[in-house]
């Protein structure tokens, strides 16, 4: 039996209980190592006795708490599979995702989603066994429709053994973002998961000394994934943030935090904010390590925060499909802008053509990736999941190049980011990174518009900084964004449509959902 993986998961719960693992921004509460695995092993005792068992599912819609944790390791204890759900999620989705995981057992802590919840029950009576409230939705329990509350399940004694697992055994499922279509259902292993965040946290040098300042989400890989099981790997104390605000981790670095991770979104308000307080810059400079993922940071960004702070962002790459498998070096000056680095040690990531030739530098390919880090499949799908490996490799569906010096440039999702007009590929992060240096536009997304005659035309979905003339129609930014990119980019590269929008739509982690961008008939 392997269980490298597992062993070095408890090793600081094992070996250094009394250790701060997690505490509250707010220093409200927090938990050492020792308490967070008792009170665990109470919640998945009272799982147990409800009748959950080894890779039984259970859904967790639950906000960023000091609860989070304990619930994700109460399902490891007992070898349940942890299925976290995007907490900005609607009626349709989770009843997806309940439907597709077979989940027994749900975990909430708000009023609405426990009201959502109810009535998909009751439209679907097949539909979960229990529900395990939490927080305020604890609040209106109701036993008579199988509802019970965490604290009731929580004072169960602790079991007095953690389930006998393997690394091969199935720990989460995480439902893909919905970038392109409906979310499926990504079967991780606990060698998958724990294989790719102990090499990328060993990478950036995570200590006991460290302190983290999440304030991610925690239920995709960037929060959950790095964020919680890196914790537990490394033995760092983490502060929890319920959510992003640039006033808050800049407050939480100058109260010692080393690490902060984010998206590209978080780091333009940091540097919105930086800019309105210079003095903030020095705070963030005493940190140690930024860290950047889950969608493309540009030069532009990469080069204002460090102008701002003295940091070079360190920029990674990852799926759900595969976890962390990209990562820029940990030495700044070896850190590129624009690219997303090197393979870590725990995979194999390769550029290749559509016959899998190996892709030469500057040419544009697709991201293929093997080793310990890739999921094992899609959950009740086995024709898709037959579909995305060729010749042992998984095809992310990742477009990228690599550079004159070897290092990885991330283009984006083949099918939206790669568009085809008049017999061109054009890359659409190409035309963004464009767009976006001119001084009155704030966000920019190119889409790719069905045409007869062209196969795509070239579409500008445009946020417009506040301030701007509103009497500035689409037509006239169409005009001025064709003046704009002259001489900058290819005549056939430029948008020949343009929507102004007050938003362009993104998920939770920050990634833009083009496919939710409409520009009519």
């Amino acid at each position: 039996m392997d269980t490298r993986y597992l062993e070095r998961l408890y090793h600081h719960i094992d070996h250094r209980p009394d250790a701060v693992a997690f505490r509250s921004f707010d220093h409200a509460g927090s938990l050492t190592f020792g308490a967070l695995d008792e009170r665990a092993r109470c919640y998945g005792a009272g799982l147990k006795a409800l009748g959950v068992s080894k890779e039984d599912r259970v859904v967790a819609i639950l906000e960023t708490s000091l609860s989070l944790p304990v619930v994700l390791l109460g399902h490891y204890a007992i070898g349940a599979v942890h299925v976290p759900v995007n907490t900005r999620y609607g009626e349709v989705e989770i009843a997806h995702i309940l439907e597709d995981s077979g989940a027994r057992v749900a975990i909430v802590d708000t009023s609405h989603k426990l009201s959502l919840l109810r009535a998909l029950r009751a439209a679907n009576p097949g539909l979960l066994e229990h529900l395990v409230l939490l927080g305020e939705a604890a609040e209106d329990v109701n036993e008579d429709l199988g509802e019970l509350t965490f604290e009731s399940l929580a004072q169960s004694a602790p079991l007095e053994a953690r389930e006998s697992l393997e690394d091969e055994d199935l720990a989460m499922f995480i439902y893909t973002s919905g970038t392109t279509g409906k979310s499926k259902g990504v079967a991780l292993p606990y060698r998958a998961i724990l294989s790719g965040i102990d090499s990328l946290t060993t990478l950036w040098r995570w200590s006991e000394d460290d302190v983290l300042v999440l304030a991610l989400p925690l239920f995709h890989v960037h929060g959950l994934g790095i964020g919680v099981h890196g914790t537990l790997l490394r033995g760092c104390e983490t502060v929890l943030h319920e959510r992003f605000d640039a006033g808050d981790v800049i407050a939480s670095v100058k109260d010692g935090g080393t690490i902060f991770m984010g998206v590209p979104t978080m780091y333009t308000r940091l540097v919105r904010a930086l800019e309105d307080d210079p003095a903030a810059g020095e705070v963030l400079a005493g940190a140690r390590l930024f860290t950047s993922g889950s969608a493309a940071l540009s030069s532009d960004l990469f080069e204002a925060f460090e102008r701002l702070t003295g940091h070079r962002i360190l920029e990674r790459y990852g799926m759900s499909e595969t976890m962390l498998t990209v990562s820029n070096p940990y030495p700044p000056e070896q850190r590129k802008p624009g690219t997303i680095g090197f393979p870590i040690p725990a995979c194999e990531v390769e550029i290749r053509d559509e016959e899998m030739n190996l892709c030469e530098p500057g040419v544009v390919g697709q991201i293929v990736v093997k080793g310990e880090t890739v999921m094992r499949e899609y959950w009740g799908a086995p024709e898709k999941t037959a579909e995305s490996f060729r010749d042992g490799w998984f095809l992310t569906g990742d477009a990228a190049r690599y550079d004159g010096d070897g290092y990885i440039v991330h283009v984006g999702r083949r099918s939206v980011d790669i568009l085809k007009s008049g017999g061109y590929k054009i890359s659409a992060r190409e035309i963004e990174e464009v767009i976006s240096r001119h001084p009155m536009v704030r966000e920019v997304a190119i889409v790719g518009i069905p045409d007869d005659e062209w196969g795509q035309r070239i579409g500008a979905a445009l946020v417009i900084e506040d301030g701007d003339d509103t009497s500035r129609d689409a037509s006239w930014w169409a005009d001025e964004l064709r003046a704009f990119v002259e001489g900058r980019l290819a005549d056939y590269k430029r948008p020949r449509e343009v929507i102004l929008l007050e938003e362009i739509p993104r998920n939770a982690l920050g990634k833009v959902q083009k496919h939710r961008i409409d520009f009519g008939a």
